[in-house]
């Protein structure tokens, strides 16, 4: 889910403008920068010692494809010591449900303490309850999040080109990769999300449940996943890519503008 997305529930479910909103949206807005700090340090540093192995092919050649990939992939899997607690809190927030009616939305900071304490029941992964298939869709989706925008600023960037026209190419080129990173693992989303909404539901009933002498179960990424197909087949895998694929390519051509822009400053 997205951050807009997360101020538009919160809006629909509270009725109720910032506040709650800005509660459920703590975690990501927080959690964002440290983000991509982590993946484009960890990008880059992963493709400079790609690139000095002793290799065989000349230093000028452009980089190989696969070292592009696997360098977004090591990055988008290292991003996800912050990514999988973030987007647990976030979900938490979206699908609390007060026992009390009219009880205040939590914020991002109560709910992260109310994870930490049940870690009694499940541990210091109790913070990372869906963390796997986080992990996984993170690294897929970086590792094409890179080679594609490699690839088409490779291929559509020429030596002579105007200043504007390089503006616009990195634009381009920027908000293709957003889209190409949601569409490659857009379905891992949505198991990931249900999964740790699942999770935040147990913690909700897990008292009654243990009162009834019931263990509570922690859902596994193939149930959820079957649930899916069983409700919606393939296609329930990919409901609301549209809208994911118009936001990814705006905030991503942004992104690759300001960063590119930045290391041009730092360079010079």
């Amino acid at each position: 889910m997205l951050i807009e997305t997360v101020y538009l529930m919160c809006f629909v479910e509270h009725q109720a403008w910032p506040v709650e909103a800005k509660n459920c949206a703590a975690a990501p807005i927080a959690g964002y920068g440290a983000l991509n700090g982590i993946l484009f340090f960890s990008y880059n540093r992963t493709l400079h010692l790609l690139n000095s192995a002793p290799t065989t092919s000349s230093s000028s050649s452009p980089t190989p494809d696969w070292k592009t990939f696997l360098a977004g992939a090591i990055g988008g899997l290292a991003t996800f010591v912050v990514s999988a607690p973030t987007e647990l809190v976030k979900c938490r927030a979206q699908t609390h449900i007060p026992l009390n009616p009219g009880a205040p939305q939590p914020n991002s900071w109560t709910i992260t303490k109310q994870l930490w304490r049940e870690g009694g029941r499940w541990g210091l992964p109790g913070l990372y309850i869906g963390g796997g298939v986080t992990s996984v869709r993170d690294a897929v989706g970086y590792g094409f999040y890179f080679w594609t925008y490699d690839t088409l600023t490779t291929t559509l960037h020429s030596p002579a080109e105007s200043p504007l026209r390089a503006h616009l190419i990195t634009l381009w080129c920027g908000g293709l990769a957003g889209c190409a990173t949601w569409t490659s693992v857009f379905p891992l989303d949505v198991v990931k999300t249900r999964l740790q909404a699942q999770a935040t539901q147990l913690s909700t009933i897990s008292s009654i449940e243990e009162s009834h002498g019931q263990p509570l179960q922690r859902p596994s990424a193939w149930a959820v996943g079957r649930v899916v197909w069983q409700q919606g087949g393939w296609a329930g895998f990919w409901r609301g890519l549209g809208v994911c694929n118009v936001r990814a390519f705006v905030v991503n051509a942004v992104q690759w503008s300001v960063y590119e822009s930045a290391m041009r400053m730092l360079a010079s």
